[in-house]
């Protein structure tokens, strides 16, 4: 239901353009406007049914329950962290693939965190009333308490439920998102990363694909199948060219809605920054994968993490320094800061809300980099400790000081509604290994000394009279937190046990810990208030105006796009939406990484596969960095595809969204099924796709 009437909203592109843009919240779809052009419209029950089909990997990702025995489909490269942790030496599942072929076979994920939403609730009232009237240091806290409050009455003390006060139309609306929360995920099947990726980093962010990027895991409650009423049907036809498609799933993030000034901030010096780091890790990491197997086996993912970075960051960069984008973000502004400005109240009530936001980053510019290398707070952006065996003690050393505080008063990430996915890390049995720690860490603190100066007091602190590879070293001799015991141990012994412990990560976070903190509240109390504080003042000047007819920025929650089977035209050529199987066969060459497995080769061999199954296709749907693991399905709520890619020019998606290119990759139902069936013989999983199963038809 619309929460306020509205007047259709100007767009970043032309009002004729807009297309099939949109990351919609379940409660707000544009239905009617859907069935005006695609003759549907989603009725409640419909999304009701989706929304709860629909689930959220914690660390990132989406995903969907796809049979009512708890089997969840997202994919390869959502569950990858898993099924490396899960891997050996003697074992590499990453490379050779994983099937269960029974019931007891599936395998407890270390990490993974399922979220499904059951409810939405506005309670944007009761947190406009907590701040009303205050800024800076008391809006923050006042901000920061009531969700706290709000969180804890929601979930209580049930670990099952986790409740997140959301903050949508940067704090015109907050809501409060009910989940239920899923620890014991187990993994079902992977197949081969040579396939799941194939194509590598060439091909990454590009069209046509040849990618069976998928892997199922299942939801398990008090050690059996969860029991999932709701779940997406599978269509074994898949979708054609301009059959209308719908995604849900959970977008990370995206810009939209910034204002110029932290836009420029982005495309001059974030931006910039942040590519030029990215591209210089990753040349050390590919040095250190071509040590030897074993390097190459524990470095790969981080590998292709960075890899997919730095390409999705020159993506949004390349977006900014378009003309066109960049001349739309600033009408847009300039058309509203007039419309405030000719109305007197409105001046009054929103008018200074521009500037508070500028000025809230110009005080950031100059100590940026402290915060991001001292406090390593920044997804996605460099840390001055990037090692496991730091983020564990850092952890450790923080919860032994934040628990003893009201859960109104801590550090947002150790609330009550937090601690579940805090404990779940703290005590994976995800193995750690010591040589890329070594690796890793020794890089960073080089980058710490080079950002920060030698001479800055916090690199002399960590340093001393040691290289960062001689401390590097030295630390990871003297790391005892792989012993989980000795982390729970550290964890419920508290703020006696942590300060009496010997580990030198531990005595490492310690050291630190103050200035990591000085930072942090800078951050918290003085950059970031005012910032939030002008985007609700900005958000609440356009709901005068415009109300709530378009989509709030992502925010990772649950979003619901549409669109189509749609090619589009790139570099005067016609790219056509869907490719199929025997593709794969015609542009692999044999070398990575464009090399299919053994398994695809001689199934080819064989016979047994039909290369003229639909394989990857391309839609109008509106995605971005989140969505990875989202289903594509069609009107009667069957699955007909799994995202797992955009194109290159949806990378601009972070700041707008253009309909004529900006495109969906997803991996085809039918190649899905002809895959498990004729490749892997997964006939276990193609019984429960294709029809559910009972609990004795898993066995």
């Amino acid at each position: 239901m619309k929460r306020f009437a509205a007047l259709f909203l100007a767009a970043v592109l032309p009002l004729a353009a807009r297309a099939d843009e949109g990351m919609w919240t379940f409660d707000n779809f544009p239905s009617a406007k859907v069935a005006k052009k695609y003759g549907f419209g989603p009725d409640a029950k419909w999304l009701s049914e989706a929304q709860l089909s629909s689930v959220r990997l914690a660390g990132g990702c989406s995903g969907s329950f796809v049979s009512p025995e708890g089997l969840v489909m997202t994919n390869h490269h959502c569950a990858h962290s898993c099924i490396e942790q899960l891997s050996t030496k003697e074992k590499d599942f990453v490379k050779e693939g994983f099937y269960a072929a029974t019931l007891d076979q599936e395998v407890k994920c270390p990490e993974i965190e399922l979220n499904q939403l059951v409810t939405i609730s506005d309670v944007s009232k009761r947190m406009h009333s907590a701040t009303q009237g205050l800024e800076g240091q008391k809006f923050a806290e006042a901000q920061r308490g009531e969700m706290a409050r709000i969180e804890k009455e929601c979930a209580g003390d049930d670990d099952k439920v986790r409740c997140d006060v959301v903050t949508l139309y940067h704090g015109g609306i907050y809501d409060l998102y009910k989940y239920k929360r899923f620890q014991d995920v187990r993994l079902v099947f992977a197949p081969e990363l040579a396939i799941a990726f194939f194509g590598g980093d060439p091909d990454n962010f590009n069209f046509p694909r040849y990618d069976l990027d998928v892997s199922f895991v299942r939801a398990y409650e008090q050690d059996k199948p969860a029991k999932t009423d709701h779940y997406f049907k599978w269509s074994t036809t898949g979708a054609k060219d301009g059959d209308l498609t719908f995604v849900s799933g959970h977008p990370g993030g995206t810009d939209r809605e910034l204002t110029l000034a932290q836009l420029k901030f982005q495309r001059d010096i974030a931006l910039p920054e942040a590519l030029f780091s990215l591209a210089e890790y990753r040349g050390a990491l590919t040095m250190y994968t071509k040590l030897g197997a074993e390097q190459h086996r524990t470095a790969e993912a981080e590998l292709f993490g960075v890899e997919n970075s730095y390409k999705a960051f020159k993506g949004r960069y390349e977006a900014l320094i378009t003309e066109t984008l960049w001349n739309d973000k600033a009408q847009r502004e300039q058309k509203l800061r007039a419309t405030v400005k000719k109305d007197r109240s409105m001046q009054k009530q929103y008018g200074a809300a521009w500037d508070m936001v500028a000025k809230a980053v110009d005080e950031y510019k100059p100590r940026r980099k402290e915060y991001q290398y001292i406090e390593g707070a920044s997804p996605g952006r460099p840390s001055g400790f990037r090692s496991r065996y730091f983020t564990l003690a850092k952890t450790l050393v923080r919860a032994a000081e934040e628990l003893g505080k009201p859960n109104e008063k801590r550090l947002p990430e150790f609330r009550d509604s937090n601690l579940p996915a805090v404990k779940q890390a703290l005590f994976s049995a995800a193995p750690i290994y010591d040589e890329f720690e070594t690796f890793r860490l020794g890089y960073s603190l080089i980058k710490l000394r080079e950002e920060l100066g030698a001479d800055h007091p916090f690199v002399k602190k960590v340093l001393g009279k040691k290289s960062p590879q001689e401390l590097a070293t030295e630390l990871i001799a003297g790391a005892k937190l792989k012993d989980l015991e000795l982390r729970k141990k550290l964890w419920e012994g508290g703020k006696s046990a942590v300060d009496a412990s010997d580990d030198a990560f531990v005595r490492l976070a310690k050291l630190t810990d103050p200035d990591a903190r000085a930072v942090r509240k800078w951050h918290d109390e003085v950059i970031e208030p005012p910032e939030k504080k002008g985007a609700e003042l900005i958000a609440k000047a356009k709901f005068q105006v415009e109300g709530t007819s378009n989509y709030p920025d992502a925010t990772f929650t649950l979003r619901l796009s549409y669109g189509s089977v749609e090619g589009y035209e790139e570099k005067g050529r016609r790219v056509n939406p869907i490719t199929v199987i025997g593709g794969a066969f015609e542009r692999a060459t044999g070398r990575e990484p464009f090399a299919l497995p053994k398994s695809w080769l001689v199934a080819n061999q064989d016979g047994r596969i039909n290369l003229g199954t639909p394989f990857d296709m391309a839609t109008s749907n509106d995605i971005i960095g989140g969505n990875s693991g989202s289903p594509v399905f069609n009107k009667n709520l069957e699955v007909v595809g799994l995202i797992f890619d955009g194109n290159i020019q949806s990378l601009g998606g972070e700041y707008g969204f253009d309909p004529t290119v900006n495109r969906a990759i997803s991996v085809c139902s039918p190649a899905l099924l002809e895959s498990l069936d004729r490749i892997y013989g997964a006939k276990r999983m193609v019984t429960e796709l294709r029809a559910g199963a009972s609990p004795a038809g898993l066995r």
